[in-house]
């Protein structure tokens, strides 16, 4: 009985989206929110079957399986969202049971997923926290992506076409942080969590 008292007493987390385009510093800018605050987030580690990077680690920073296991999970509907990136390319998705169980433990699901993604989780979850974390502007993201040097310019310019059209829905989120400055930005994130919490 006092288990489920306890059970009972948690306060059910939240769920809070972000979103930007490839480059703009959502990584490093969620970094520092779990770095220095004290919120009780916990990031929700996404699926692909994309190789990993050098340093990446399988359930620390994506669940990496083969298109054949992804597959059979999104059918039996174990995805909250999926989708592929590009014709014949990586395919994501947001483990639904991931999310589901942190909030039951009162933390605050944290998703690094594209627009489309997002839109899907809302639809699913319409009190999820939405942020929409934008360049200065799209040469500056240029330049962010040229000094990454992770790409080929193929790829960049891609990434910038992408981009534009992520830009032109930032309207759908609740939230949007303008990542000029990280240290600015930081701070109008932690304001903005303070007042909607």
């Amino acid at each position: 009985m006092a288990e489920q008292n306890d059970a009972a007493s948690v306060k059910k987390g939240r769920i809070l989206v972000f979103s930007g385009p490839s480059g703009v510093g959502k990584g490093t800018l969620l970094k520092r929110l779990f770095d220095e605050t004290d919120f009780p987030l916990t990031m929700s580690v996404s699926a692909t079957t994309r190789a990993p990077r050098p340093g990446e680690i399988n359930g620390v920073h994506y669940w990496f399986m083969t298109r054949e296991e992804f597959v059979a999970k999104r059918e039996r509907g174990e995805f909250l969202e999926s989708f592929e990136v590009f014709a014949g390319g990586a395919m994501y998705g947001t483990l639904r049971k991931t999310v589901e169980d942190a909030r039951d433990r009162g933390e605050w699901a944290t998703l690094e997923i594209d627009v489309k993604g997002a839109k899907r989780v809302v639809e699913q979850i319409p009190d999820a926290t939405t942020f929409f974390i934008a360049p200065p502007s799209l040469d500056a993201l240029r330049e962010r992506l040229l000094k990454r040097g992770t790409e080929s310019q193929e790829d960049i310019n891609k990434r910038l076409a992408q981009a534009e059209i992520e830009i032109a829905q930032s309207d759908f989120y609740q939230y949007c942080v303008v990542n000029d400055d990280l240290d600015v930005a930081l701070r109008e994130l932690v304001d903005i969590l303070k007042r909607s919490a």
